[in-house]
């Protein structure tokens, strides 16, 4: 018997986990460079990530979230964030 049974990684909807994005992917939906995802990061001004041992990868979610938080038309940019 496998002990990683699919329902283990069940969210409560029962749709289970969605696949995390790594830094290329927030930067392709954005539309940004990597660098500037890198710098968001750097600076602290990005959607929230989460470190796996040396690997970087966002919460769709939380992307999403984000995305959705971000100023719109002609508010300056904090901390030099894009």
């Amino acid at each position: 018997m496998n002990p990683w049974q699919a329902s283990d990684c069940e969210s409560p909807s029962g749709k289970g986990l969605e696949p995390l994005l790594n830094e290329h992917d927030v930067a392709r939906i954005t539309r940004m460079s990597v660098a500037a995802v890198r710098r968001w990061r750097l600076l602290n001004c990005g959607p929230p990530y989460l470190k796996l041992g040396c690997s970087v990868r966002y919460d769709p979610r939380a992307v999403r979230d984000w995305l959705a938080s971000r100023p719109a038309g002609g508010e300056r940019n904090q901390k030099g964030c894009q």
